[in-house]
């Protein structure tokens, strides 16, 4: 009786269910879930991708420690780089004459190159501190630092950089390097999180 039922649809003109028949729709049941696999695996890279063209992302952490350093960097570097403006504004027919006009003579106009460096060095340091528009701040200052080195640079020379002791204990253009390396920093990274920009 088992083995009747082959026989059976034989008898009545119906194939029978060959064995390879199971075999052929296993492997096809195999290609679809693969193909399936492959197509989430499609949508979650194209979802990934669709993140990095103006999709939100989590915010990144805040760095209390960091953003403080930053902070105090800006704040001290710009009220020391204020009263630098203050010092010229005192004198700028002096600075332009002994200074501008002695030592940077390339620059045409030596009073107004000298306001110029008044009006950047009192105007930018305010922006930079309260953190507006601080990147074209820190790079006017650090133009103005750059001038500074080339006077510096043409008084004194190089002093024996990196290795001579000198009689004032730094190199004379020393100052204005650091100040223009820390203006470059901005001009780079902004001015932090702790600042009124958004």
């Amino acid at each position: 009786m088992i083995n009747a039922a082959p026989n059976a649809r034989g008898a009545l003109g119906l194939p029978s269910r060959a064995p390879g028949r199971r075999l052929d729709a296993a492997v096809r049941s195999r290609r679809l879930g693969r193909s399936s696999a492959a197509s989430t695996k499609q949508r979650q890279v194209s979802r990934r991708a669709g993140e990095g063209d103006g999709q939100p992302k989590a915010a990144e952490p805040f760095n209390i420690p960091a953003e403080l350093g930053i902070l105090a960097l800006r704040l001290g570097t710009s009220t020391m780089m204020f009263h630098n403006g203050l010092d010229k504004l005192k004198d700028p027919e002096g600075f332009s004459t002994f200074v501008v006009g002695k030592y940077l003579d390339f620059l045409p106009e030596p009073l107004l190159w000298t306001y110029a460096a008044i009006a950047v060095e009192l105007a930018c340091p305010v922006l930079l501190a309260l953190g507006v528009l601080s990147r074209p701040s820190a790079a006017a200052l650090l133009g103005t630092m750059c001038f500074a080195i080339t006077f510096h640079l043409n008084q004194t020379g190089l002093e024996g950089f990196p290795l001579a002791v000198v009689e004032n204990h730094q190199y004379a253009f020393e100052t204005s390097s650091l100040y223009a390396g820390i203006f470059f920093y901005f001009l780079l990274a902004g001015p932090g999180k702790i600042s009124l920009r958004k």
